[in-house]
């Protein structure tokens, strides 16, 4: 073999809803010279489909995919296969709960859409190699949560923390744990604060990273 070939390019899927954002990503990548886009997805099921049929060496997903599976849910079903491709993330969207929900499922980076296209090019390259890649906001928010005391819920705060881990609705709460909704929607607002999220899904993916689950 000669040690001075020139490697084969990356092998990419790109995972995009917004079919302007995948014409003018694809139109970038290709000017990268050693990346190959091998396929496009416009949703998380295409994603999950094309990444097993292709066999990219990296996918790079968005997280808001409109109908059907979120980025997140393609991420972790893409990562569970066997030979799995990387996944590094490409979004607009950088909140405590979005990047845990991301990394938690499998993703190897989580890139945020205002880098330059530099970064982009060195972050797929660092994908395919297994190498972890955050853009600097995300690594410092990730900083952050790990060198932050964990948060001081209540006994009744956890109880119904640990219902919305198992998929219960506010009424269920309400009637399992024997309170009105209205309380249970005030203890929710204080959850949500406490860990710094605004959704039941963020709520409940920040509550196992920090292992505050019972």
């Amino acid at each position: 073999m000669n040690p001075t070939a020139t490697p084969p390019p990356v092998r990419l899927l790109v995972c995009d809803d917004h079919a302007v954002v995948r014409a003018g990503l694809l139109a970038l990548l290709a000017s990268a010279g050693d990346i190959e886009v091998v396929g496009e997805a416009s949703n998380g099921e295409e994603a999950v489909e094309l990444a097993a049929r292709l066999a990219p060496q990296v996918v790079l997903m968005d997280l808001q995919l409109g109908d059907g599976i979120d980025g997140v849910e393609a991420t972790r079903r893409i990562t569970a296969a066997p030979a799995a491709p990387h996944v590094l993330v490409l979004t607009t969207y950088d909140t405590d709960a979005d990047i845990t929900r991301a990394i938690g499922a499998g993703a190897t980076g989580y890139l945020l859409k205002a880098e330059r296209p530099e970064e982009l090019f060195a972050a797929v390259h660092s994908a395919a190699q297994g190498r972890t890649v955050l853009s600097p906001p995300v690594a410092s928010r990730v900083m952050a949560q790990m060198r932050a005391p964990a948060p001081q819920l209540t006994d009744r705060e956890t109880e119904i923390l640990a219902q919305l881990a198992q998929g219960l609705g506010n009424r269920e709460i309400a009637r399992a744990l024997f309170i009105s909704e209205a309380t249970v929607k005030t203890h929710l607002g204080r959850i949500y604060d406490k860990l710094g999220v605004d959704t039941r899904s963020g709520a409940v993916a920040v509550a196992k990273e920090r292992r505050l689950l019972r």
